[in-house]
């Protein structure tokens, strides 16, 4: 626009100074219109351009905020990604644990069948043995019942089985007199026939127990022994000298033992119980 102002000037400068011919003055003219289209054409390229550099930062901006954008997503996938990763070490870290948890498991199960294996082998073999105890001491119980069948009869003794126990009871009438420890003769006659069928069976121990009821000894009694316990133990101790001295059991398969009024098979509130309690019990028992 300053431009065309500027020829505008001159042209009418060489109007009025008339140093100019009229061909210089038209050409100067035609010259003033092309630079004036110039201007124009200049100025419209100018808007043009201008409006596209508008658009240009318009369009750098948006990009701008693309790139943000997809920085800020970068970055956010960066961080999802070392956080799988450590997520995977993890995991790979519970796997190798677990599938070491599960070959102990394996190998402790593999020890236990062994043990199994073992305990079962262990197990059969006791049933076996322990088949085989009873059965021998069933046999030994159906000998004792047979060899004395005729005391059993009379009433003179009992011989029980219970869970493999085997017991001789005699009651301490047939054997003793009353607050007495020496055996009658009735009693010798019947430990005699005793200790000769137990000396059949020199695998058992002989376990010689007395036992009395809950009757306080009289005084002349309490003289000799003071208590239940030592009558008890006196009249085991003279079942075993017998049966050392008269039968020739050997000593180191017998032991003997009072219990007093403590082990009793029946009530002390009738004499027929207290009667029962006043006995002597021979347990066979393995050697040891």
């Amino acid at each position: 626009m300053d431009r065309l102002i500027f020829v505008t000037l001159i042209a009418i400068t060489l109007l009025f100074s008339g140093c100019v011919s009229t061909n210089s003055y038209q050409q100067k003219v035609n010259e003033a219109d092309l630079l004036t289209q110039d201007v124009i054409n200049l100025s419209a390229t100018t808007s043009d351009l201008r409006q596209d550099k508008n658009e240009l930062q318009d369009d750098i901006s948006k990009l701008n905020s693309r790139l943000v954008e997809s920085l800020q997503q970068n970055s956010r996938l960066q961080r999802e990604l070392l956080a799988a990763h450590a997520n995977q070490e993890r995991q790979e870290g519970n796997l190798s644990q677990h599938q070491q948890h599960l070959a102990d498991l394996q190998q402790t199960n593999e020890q236990l069948l062994v043990t199994a294996q073992d305990l079962n082998y262990a197990l059969e073999k006791e049933k076996i043995a322990k088949e085989a105890r009873l059965a021998k001491i069933k046999n030994t119980y159906n000998q004792l019942v047979g060899a004395l069948e005729e005391e059993i009869k009379r009433g003179e003794l009992t011989i029980s089985n219970l869970e493999g126990q085997l017991s001789v009871n005699l009651l301490n009438k047939v054997l003793f007199d009353s607050g007495k420890t020496v055996i009658k003769n009735e009693g010798q006659k019947v430990l005699k026939s005793l200790g000769d069928v137990l000396g059949k069976f020199p695998d058992k121990a002989l376990q010689i127990e007395g036992h009395t009821d809950n009757v306080q000894l009289s005084a002349s009694l309490k003289e000799l022994y003071p208590s239940n316990w030592e009558l008890s133990t006196a009249r085991a101790t003279s079942v075993v000298h017998f049966l050392q001295k008269n039968v020739g059991l050997p000593g180191t398969r017998m032991i003997a033992a009072g219990h007093g009024e403590y082990h009793p098979i029946a009530s002390n509130e009738t004499a027929e119980g207290k009667a029962q309690n006043r006995r002597i019990q021979i347990l066979l028992v393995p050697i040891k």
